[in-house]
């Protein structure tokens, strides 16, 4: 299909948008600039909708937004909004999507999780954020890869997918380190695997609590969609939070074998510390009774017993043995008790 459009220049946007894209159903998308965006906006053409991803920390994005681009109040509100919970909702004849994940850090898969906002509308989806984002990444990687697109929705539906297959490789990768962590602990070499598993499980922990779709907006939104929502936007979106639950399902089990390990591993290291305990106690009862009568001998005073007779030494030493195998056999019945 020829372009209706220039190609677009590459040079500092003053209005904060990152990129922009121009998709005709079921063909590759192109890429705009902010001019170009305005003038589709303003003329749309044909069946043609638009992909605009902007940067909230830029001082005049915001103010761009809502002077030219026509979004609900809802999604302005939003963006302020202390709850950052994961989900989509139907608002004003609009989709809006809070969506949680980590940043994007030269590649690597980081802990740290900061929030996208998107608005979705039959011609429009417009995607805000303040740091670098993977799943954005992958979406627009695959943009320029030439993958097609049908609609808004399956942009949205491709976002959260993306972020499901992060997740799964956080998942696996965690798993791997459960697995050997389990290797150790079964083969006791316990090492510091305590502090491991203790970050292990926080970060699990925080990705559930955050990256997680609200169930209640969702539903909400598979039984009254918009009325341009087509019917094959709303099985696409049923099946990417299915896809999606099934993975923090795998999540949240996974944070439970880890929480099982640590018990386990606490298990052992009390069990260890019994025993050394015990050790120092049957020491410690064994040498009583030498202590005792060698206070008592070591007195300077008169009166010492055995102080004048020949075979006095053998007669403390039958007593002192005498006591010792006494007090030892006392202890160790006691460990039997237990």
């Amino acid at each position: 299909m020829p372009s209706a459009y220039p190609q677009p220049h590459h040079e500092a946007d003053l209005h904060g948008l990152l990129y922009g894209f121009v998709f005709h159903p079921g063909e590759a998308g192109r890429e705009i600039d902010s001019a170009q965006a305005m003038a589709y906006l303003q003329a749309p053409v044909g069946e043609e909708f638009l992909w605009l991803h902007l940067n909230l920390a830029h001082a005049a994005c915001e103010r761009w937004m809502k002077g030219h681009l026509d979004l609900p109040d809802t999604f302005f509100e939003t963006l302020r909004e202390g709850s950052r919970s994961t989900r989509i909702e139907h608002t004003d004849s609009a989709l809006l999507a809070v969506v949680n994940d980590v940043v994007f850090s030269f590649g690597l898969v980081s802990s740290d999780v900061s929030t996208l906002w998107a608005c979705a509308r039959s011609r429009l989806l417009v995607s805000a954020r303040l740091q670098p984002l993977h799943s954005v990444d992958e979406l627009r990687s695959s943009v320029k890869r030439g993958e097609r697109f049908g609609s808004t929705v399956e942009l949205l539906v491709h976002l959260v997918r993306d972020q499901g297959d992060l997740l799964t490789q956080v998942v696996r990768e965690t798993t791997l380190k459960v697995d050997r962590i389990e290797d150790q602990l079964l083969s006791l070499r316990l090492s510091d695997n305590r502090a491991e598993l203790s970050s292990l499980r926080r970060v699990l922990v925080r990705l559930q609590r955050l990256l997680a779709l609200e169930p209640g907006s969702l539903l909400r939104l598979l039984n009254r969609p918009p009325p341009w929502l087509r019917e094959q936007d709303i099985h696409q979106l049923r099946a990417s939070t299915e896809e999606f639950s099934v993975i923090i399902n795998d999540l949240t089990s996974l944070v439970e074998r880890i929480k099982l390990l640590q018990e386990e591993i606490a298990a052992k290291l009390t069990e260890e510390n019994n025993r050394t305990l015990f050790t120092l106690t049957v020491v410690t009862v064994l040498a009583l009774p030498i202590n005792i009568i060698a206070g008592f001998f070591g007195m300077n005073v008169g009166g010492v017993p055995l102080a004048d007779d020949p075979h006095g030494f053998w007669v403390l030493v039958a007593l002192v043995a005498t006591f010792t195998v006494i007090a030892g056999r006392w202890a160790f019945r006691k460990r039997g008790d237990y």
